[in-house]
């Protein structure tokens, strides 16, 4: 699996399918819009210094695409720490068109939880010990590979909130050592956050989801954010299964993958 970076994509190294071309421009259009700014801030200056990288994955619904996923992933976390302070992982998914056409937000939440959990089968490491492995902890988040990641999904259903609407099933993976770096400059943080929140409301037609809170707030799911509706409803539980406690048993840690 390759991970590409801007220029790579905007130069000759290149992936050779039409879509993946489309997903990063319509990806590139979206961080770079003056007009309609895109709500997240360290996002756009991620993208503006190439921080950030880019991997391409097979229909989400497929059998391959949590091995696929899994060996990004895996790929991104050996080597985040060079690749800058606002760096996050962008997943591009071949997006048919039954499945960008027909397929409901509710759908797309069920999509995702479902390849999330796929996913974690998929990981070669133990879940890291200072992360509780339920999703009802306040301090809960989805890990891989031995790293904590806030994980963010949008879909071509999602129209209300365009902020998570996207031509492609996309997943944007931050580093939980990304947002603790941002935070540690409250000056910026102070300066930043009523920016992006008012950049927000003017983004989407509809106010910011109730479940936007802070990580580590006791009244705060992690979970809740990483798949918005295009209304302000929620799941009444976390659908994700790490379905490790086979594989542990099994003894199929590794500290050398």
């Amino acid at each position: 699996m390759i991970l590409y970076d801007n220029q790579m994509m905007e130069g000759h190294s290149v992936p050779q399918e039409d879509w993946q071309i489309a997903a990063y421009h319509a990806f590139a259009a979206k961080m770079t819009n003056r007009e309609e700014k895109f709500p997240c801030i360290p996002a756009t200056i991620g993208f503006t210094h190439s921080h950030l990288r880019y991997g391409f994955v097979t229909d989400p619904r497929s059998a391959d695409a949590e091995r696929i996923v899994a060996e990004l992933i895996r790929d991104y976390t050996d080597n985040s720490r060079q690749f800058g302070k606002y760096t996050s992982l962008i997943l591009f998914f071949q997006t048919p068109n039954d499945l960008k056409n027909k397929f409901a937000v509710e759908q797309y939440e069920s999509l995702f939880w479902d390849l999330l959990s796929r996913t974690a089968q998929e990981d070669k490491r133990e879940w890291p010990q200072h992360i509780p492995e339920d999703p009802s902890s306040h301090v809960w988040e989805f890990c891989f590979h031995e790293e904590s990641y806030f994980v963010y999904c949008a879909t071509p259903a999602h129209f209300r909130r365009q902020s998570r609407h996207f031509p492609f099933f996309m997943l944007a993976l931050t580093p939980r050592w990304v947002l603790t770096e941002f935070n540690k400059v409250p000056k910026q943080v102070q300066m930043l956050k009523p920016l992006i929140r008012e950049r927000l409301e003017a983004y989407d037609t509809i106010g910011p989801h109730p479940d936007l809170k802070l990580y580590g707030a006791e009244d705060n799911y992690e979970w809740k954010q990483y798949f918005l509706r295009d209304n302000d409803t929620t799941a009444s539980s976390c659908p994700f299964s790490h379905g490790r406690s086979s594989k542990t048993k099994a003894g199929n840690h590794s500290s050398t993958d």
